[in-house]
């Protein structure tokens, strides 16, 4: 398992782990292109190239060559990154790239000289709350978006310097 940067050339493929991954969230919460069009399982690949700026560092786990896993970081203000899009295709989850790309996005985040992660999940979605817990993110809040049919969380990683 290796974890590196994807480029604009490993779009399709990426793309498709994102939707697979997050098909299984569509169906676990019964999510459609009707209640929530902009749903992560939805992103088309036009969508996902538009994000291609300064700023946004796209990650790829692979396992013998081939792409089963994403995250992204976003740089925001203040050394504050959003972490997105992360997913791992099912076939692949239990075996540690979700984990490996978690570390790899908190280390990213220091060596870039940020000191914090944000992320946004389905509130209700109490397992990925409960892993993200598990490796170091708190709960800091919730909030009601137009348009989503669910309440959605927000959890974040900080950075602690030992003096």
């Amino acid at each position: 398992m290796q974890i590196k940067p994807v480029t604009e050339q490993h779009l399709p493929e990426y793309a498709e782990v994102i939707r697979q991954s997050f098909a299984t969230v569509v169906r676990d919460f019964g999510i459609t292109r009707e209640t929530w069009p902009d749903y992560t399982a939805f992103l088309t690949d036009e969508q996902l190239r538009g994000k291609f700026q300064p700023g946004y560092y796209p990650f790829g786990c692979f396992v013998d060559g081939k792409i089963v896993g994403f995250a992204a970081l976003s740089s925001q203000s203040g050394g504050v990154f959003e972490m997105v899009n992360v997913a791992v295709l099912p076939e692949y989850r239990h075996m540690k790239c979700g984990k490996a790309l978690l570390n790899f996005c908190k280390e990213e985040v220091t060596r870039r000289g940020g000191r914090k992660i944000e992320i946004s999940i389905i509130e209700d979605n109490t397992r990925a709350k409960n892993w993200y817990a598990v490796h170091g993110f708190v709960h800091t809040g919730t909030k009601r978006y137009d348009g989503v049919s669910f309440l959605i969380g927000h959890m974040e990683w900080e950075q602690h310097v030992l003096s």
